[in-house]
């Protein structure tokens, strides 16, 4: 199984620091979020590892080579040129490295305790794929119906809702996904480009039937490293995170 680490963002949320640097590499408790990603995927027996990048690619590229690949066999997702969106990133790195393999697919911003090994246990290939998800606070939650499949989307701050509403349940930024994904991806992007939210392609998906996409729900620790004034926190986390997996 590969695993794709969503490295390409902006890193908006994260200025003045992603002025100068991507997100990945923003350091925190001694590594930077990229190495906190690739620690937890070697902790998991993981080595086959894609990275996209497109905002300072160019640092995320020597410094993977500058540390030999971490002992792994990493992959570099050049979108460089375009960013192309969660979906659209999703769809590149896969169909060019990965095709007729399950992906596991992570933020680079997540840090966690989670152990993977159980995440790649819970993927039955029968169906299309599972979403790792907190119940925690947020505005944003996606909606699964008792049997966990998801169903819908909704921001409670506005009220919208897509697809159906049920049990709100906040995504980790996780997922695994079934190699009968990838077919739909593509036909998915023939019809909206080749930028496009991976989020929306699970709402195509519910409602056109394709198959199930179905929840599951880990209590572990997990911080979105997603704003500036969230560092503080994120860098205590980190700490901790550090000290726990010696």
């Amino acid at each position: 199984m590969f695993v794709l680490i969503f490295a390409a963002g902006l890193g908006t949320r994260l200025r003045p620091l992603t002025d100068t640097m991507p997100k990945a590499l923003v350091p925190l408790g001694g590594k930077t979020l990229l190495e906190h990603q690739i620690d937890l995927l070697k902790r998991a027996g993981v080595t086959d590892i894609i990275i996209n990048v497109h905002h300072f690619g160019e640092q995320i590229i020597d410094f993977v080579n500058s540390h030999d690949n971490f002992g792994c066999h990493i992959l570099i997702s050049d979108e460089r040129d375009l960013l192309l969106d969660t979906g659209g990133g999703l769809l590149k790195a896969w169909q060019t490295y990965a095709a007729g393999e399950p992906i596991l697919a992570i933020n680079v911003d997540i840090l966690s305790t989670i152990n993977l090994r159980t995440v790649k246990d819970a993927y039955n290939p029968d169906e299309l794929g599972i979403l790792v998800v907190k119940a925690r606070q947020t505005q944003r939650y996606l909606c699964f119906d008792d049997a966990n499949r998801l169903v819908g989307w909704t921001n409670i701050a506005t009220g919208e809702v897509k697809g159906k509403d049920g049990k709100h349940l906040a995504f980790s930024g996780l997922q695994v996904l079934s190699p009968q994904v990838l077919p739909l991806l593509q036909e998915f992007a023939l019809e909206k480009g080749p930028k496009f939210s991976v989020i929306d392609f699970y709402l195509h998906v519910v409602a056109s039937q394709a198959g199930v996409l179905r929840a599951l729900p880990l209590d572990v620790p997990l911080l979105d490293v997603g704003k500036i004034d969230q560092l503080s926190e994120a860098e205590k986390f980190a700490e901790n995170l550090k000290i726990s997996t010696k």
